[in-house]
C-alpha cells in the first residue's frame, strides 16, 4: 500500500516501547522538525493503521497524546490537522553552539541559564480553518505564565487612551528617572495593602520589570570581582545572571522546607538574594526564625537583602506571613516587585522599594540605563491601582488560581502517590514535587515532557551541576494558563504512562 506520510516512518514491533509510544514520538518529531508543516492535514487513524499494519485504538492513542499536547487539533467533521508549534520550536536556538570570541567573556552567563519555555504568542494553535485562536497561552504547565481571559481589558483601554492625552504633566519631556511620582504614590499605597510594605512614595523605582531592577541594583552594589553574593539554589537564573555580569562572586545556599539555609551563608557574603514568600522554584514559604535569623546575619556582617516577591500577590494560606521588608528595622532589606504575575508580563513594569542610602544611586544608575520608563503606561499603571482594578482582579485570580492549585495538588496524590511528593504552595502560581525515589527522576521527567507539556525539573535551576545531572530533586510544575479539566487529564495520562512502562 503507498505510504501515507512523505517520510520514513519506522516501527519496531518487538520493541521495548509500546507500538502507540513509538508512533507518537515519531510524529512528534516530525512536528517539530518540520517535516509536517503548520496546517497540514492528518491521514484518518484508520488510513495509518492499514498502512502500518497496526491496530487502529494504536493510531487513535498516538493523536490523542499528541493533541494533548497541542501538537495537532482536530474539529468536528474534519481530519485532524498539525498546529501551529512547528514553527516557534523550530526557532529555538540550538543547544552547544560555539560561542564566538568576539563576545564578552562575561556574555557567557546566557548559557547557565534554563530551556526557556516557549511564549505566549508563539505557542498558539490554530484549526483547520485558522478561526479558532487561543487567545491565552496554550495549555500547559508553563512556570511563570498568568492568564489574563479575565482581564478587564475595556477598562484598561481607557486608561490607555486617558493617559496618552497630550494635557498630561510635561506630556514631550523625558520621564522622571525614578518613575512617574502618581505610579510611584499608587505603588506604595499597593504594596502597604497586599503584602504590608512599609514605605512611601520617596522610596519606590519604577522599573521595566523586575529583571532591570536585578540589573540597577548589581551595577550600585556588586564590585567586580570582589562582591560576594548568596543565592538560593536552585534559584532564579535571571537574578543570577544580573548579579554575574556585575561581576559578582555568587555562593549558591541550599534551600529546605523552611527556606534558605541560613547558617550556611559565609559571613564575608554582603548581597543575599531571596524569594522568601514563594520560594523560586520549590514553592516553600521561608519560615519566621529563618527571616529573623538571616536579618541578624545582616546586621552583623553589613551585609544587605534582595527580596525578590514575585507573585506574592496570589496567597492561599490563611495567615500568610508578611514581607521580609515589614521585619527590616534598619534598612537592609531590598524589596523588589513586579507586575507581570498580577496582570501580564508584557507590561514590562516592575520597581523597586529601597532603603533611603540607596535611592539616589539606583536612580542615577536608571536614568544611565533608559532615561525613564514609558510615561504613558505608568500613568495608566497608576489610575488602575488607584481606581481599585488591580485589586478586585488580583481577588478575582487568587480564587481562580487557588482552584487550580486544589486541582493539582489532589491530582498528584490521587495519580501519583507512588512518584511524586507535592509540596502545597501558599502563593503563587506554581508548585513542586519531589521525586519519592530520586533513581526514577530522569524516567519521569522524560515522561513529564511529553503528558504534562511545560512542566520543568528542578535541576534546571540549579547551580550546582552534579546533582542537575543525576536528575534533579523534583518537578516544577505552573497552573497559571491550565483550567482543572486539563490539569485532571494531563496528570491521570502521565500516571498511566508511568505505571505502563
Amino acid at each position: 500500500m503507498e505510504p501515507v506520510f512523505e517520510f520514513p516512518l519506522a516501527l519496531d514491533k518487538h520493541g521495548r516501547e509500546s507500538l502507540a509510544q513509538q508512533l507518537h514520538q515519531r510524529l512528534r518529531a516530525a512536528i517539530v522538525e518540520q517535516r509536517l508543516p503548520a496546517g497540514a492535514p492528518l491521514p484518518s487513524t484508520r488510513r495509518v493503521a492499514q498502512a502500518y499494519g497496526i491496530a487502529r485504538n494504536t493510531v487513535i492513542a498516538a493523536y490523542d497524546l499528541l493533541m494533548a499536547e497541542g501538537f495537532i487539533v482536530t474539529r468536528p467533521g474534519a481530519s485532524a490537522r498539525v498546529a501551529n508549534w512547528a514553527p516557534a520550536l523550530a526557532a529555538l536556538p540550538a543547544r552547544g553552539r560555539k560561542r564566538s570570541p568576539r563576545l564578552a567573556v562575561s556574555s557567557s552567563i546566557i548559557d547557565r541559564l534554563p530551556p526557556s519555555t516557549l511564549a505566549a504568542d508563539a505557542g498558539r494553535v490554530e484549526g483547520a480553518s485558522h478561526s479558532a485562536v487561543r487567545a491565552s497561552a496554550p495549555p500547559g504547565f508553563h512556570l511563570g505564565v498568568p492568564d489574563h481571559r479575565w482581564f478587564p481589558s475595556d477598562v484598561w483601554r481607557r486608561l490607555l487612551l486617558r493617559s496618552s492625552s497630550l494635557a498630561l504633566p510635561n506630556a514631550f519631556g523625558y520621564p522622571s528617572a525614578e518613575g512617574r511620582p502618581l505610579l510611584r504614590a499608587a505603588i506604595a499605597q499597593h504594596v502597604a495593602y497586599a503584602r504590608a510594605v512599609v514605605c512611601d512614595e520617596r522610596d519606590v523605582i519604577v522599573t521595566s520589570g523586575a529583571q532591570q531592577a536585578f540589573d540597577l541594583l548589581a551595577r550600585v552594589l556588586v564590585t567586580k570581582g570582589h562582591t560576594k553574593v548568596a543565592v538560593e539554589d536552585p534559584g532564579y537564573p535571571p537574578l543570577r545572571a544580573a548579579m554575574l555580569a556585575a561581576g559578582a562572586q555568587l555562593v549558591p545556599i541550599p534551600v529546605d522546607e523552611e527556606g534558605l539555609l541560613v547558617e550556611r551563608i559565609p559571613t564575608d557574603v554582603k548581597i543575599v538574594c531571596v524569594t522568601p514568600s514563594h520560594q523560586f522554584p520549590t514553592g516553600v514559604a521561608m519560615s519566621l526564625p529563618r527571616r529573623r535569623a538571616l536579618l541578624e546575619f545582616a546586621r552583623r556582617h553589613a551585609a544587605v537583602i534582595v527580596e525578590d516577591d514575585y507573585d506574592g500577590e496570589f496567597r492561599y494560606a490563611a495567615q500568610p506571613l508578611d514581607a521580609l521588608q515589614t521585619l527590616d528595622r534598619e534598612g537592609k532589606v531590598i524589596y523588589v516587585g513586579t507586575f507581570s504575575k498580577s496582570m501580564f508580563p508584557s507590561l514590562r513594569i516592575g520597581f523597586t522599594i529601597a532603603p533611603p542610602w540607596l535611592i539616589g544611586p539606583l536612580a542615577a544608575a536608571k536614568q544611565r540605563a533608559d532615561n525613564g520608563s514609558n510615561a504613558v503606561l505608568q500613568e495608566a499603571l497608576a489610575r488602575f491601582i488607584l481606581d481599585g482594578h488591580l485589586a478586585r482582579y488580583a481577588r478575582t485570580m487568587r480564587k481562580r488560581y487557588a482552584r487550580r492549585r486544589d486541582a493539582l495538588l489532589h491530582s498528584i496524590e490521587r495519580h501519583l502517590v507512588d512518584w511524586l511528593l507535592p509540596v502545597p504552595p501558599g502563593a503563587g502560581i506554581h508548585l513542586s514535587a519531589s521525586y519519592r525515589d530520586r533513581r526514577y527522576g530522569k524516567r519521569i521527567m522524560s515522561l513529564t515532557e511529553h503528558h504534562a507539556i511545560g512542566a520543568q525539573p528542578v535541576s534546571d535551576f540549579l547551580i550546582d551541576r552534579e546533582t542537575a545531572a543525576r536528575g534533579g530533586s523534583g518537578i516544577v510544575f505552573g497552573f497559571g494558563c491550565i483550567d482543572e479539566p486539563q490539569i485532571e487529564g494531563s496528570i491521570a495520562r502521565l500516571s498511566r504512562a508511568l505505571h505502563h512502562r
